[in-house]
């Protein structure tokens, strides 16, 4: 089998302001560089839109009602001080969310042995009712409903390792005794949730805040001692990766001292859970990463890791 790549250029009309770090730019870079000859066997698909009932999983039809309504016919309109939405951005979120689900789709049926959707914007911020962070919908948790609703699975891990908490994943599945959701994350640091005694209605959360400065080591440590074994209880039949690349030293916008060697070793180690309880399905989807050059190198280190997992 092989690794399953999904993107659109719709993630390319999602507009935001000069300066602001979530930019059409980072698709660029990353196709830039998955166009090198190591990635020429990719399963490279379209993603689709997402499915009214795959939205209505998490979020209300007022919510989803709301946001289309605020999108502008020309020009960028503000949500709030992060968040914003141009005339591409209600399709491009919708496709973040329908290319989640179509990973789960293509490793349940065998298709992919597992997947990584490249989409704009993120979606682990995006509350039930709630815009922010950069994100609309919560892609990853509506792609954890789908795999629960629609191929019956009873055990789905959520793995986040985003620098930021996933407070809006976090939301989301807040209640679904069904997924396991693990982050873990820079503290103190903006959204400023995640701390440890956050743990869910069901026990299914778990939250590892990191100091600023944590180093490679320090963190492979924690996913060793803490993650890895939390996983194995659980024995997850998918799991899904929320990949943020902004825990990389380079990046702008928080204080973690990781690498793409790092990001390699816990794709590895997230395959490698995956292979013990779940027949290898993962399904990866892009969160953050605000250094450009860090970025690609980082999503084609994962890329490479799940290709090599996955063959």
């Amino acid at each position: 089998m092989t690794t399953a790549y999904l993107t659109h250029p719709d993630s390319l009309r999602h507009e935001t302001p000069n300066g602001h770090p979530e930019q059409i730019a980072r698709i660029e870079a990353i196709t830039k560089a998955l166009s090198a000859p190591d990635f020429a066997t990719l399963l490279r698909l379209d993603a689709p839109l997402a499915e009214d009932a795959q939205l209505l999983a998490c979020h209300p039809a007022a919510y989803i009602e709301r946001i289309r309504k605020a999108i502008p016919v020309a020009g960028i309109y503000q949500l709030d001080a992060d968040t914003h939405v141009s005339n591409g951005s209600f399709d491009a979120a919708s496709r973040a969310a329908g290319g989640a689900c179509y990973g789960v789709d293509l490793v349940m049926a065998g298709t992919a042995s597992n997947a990584f959707a490249a989409m704009r914007p993120p979606g682990h911020h995006a509350e039930t009712q709630t815009p922010m962070g950069f994100c609309l919908f919560g892609s990853v948790a509506i792609a954890a409903q789908h795999a629960m609703d629609r191929y019956g699975l009873s055990r789905v891990a959520v793995v986040d390792f985003d620098v930021h908490h996933g407070n809006g994943t976090q939301d989301l599945l807040w209640t679904e005794e069904r997924a396991l959701f693990i982050s873990s994350h820079q503290m103190p640091l903006w959204p400023g949730s995640g701390h440890t005694d956050e743990r869910g209605a069901h026990g299914n959360v778990m939250n590892l805040p990191l100091a600023p400065g944590t180093d490679g080591a320090a963190f492979r440590r924690i996913y060793e001692d803490m993650v890895l074994p939390q996983l194995d209880r659980f024995a997850p039949e998918l799991i899904l990766v929320s990949a943020g690349f902004d825990a990389h030293r380079a990046d702008p916008l928080a204080q973690l001292d990781l690498v793409e060697d790092d990001f390699a070793w816990v794709t590895g180690a997230l395959c490698d859970i995956a292979a013990r309880h779940a027949e290898g399905r993962l399904v990866s989807c892009l969160e953050g990463g605000y250094d450009l050059p860090a970025l690609a190198a980082s999503v084609a280190a994962h890329i490479r890791v799940l290709m090599e997992k996955g063959a």
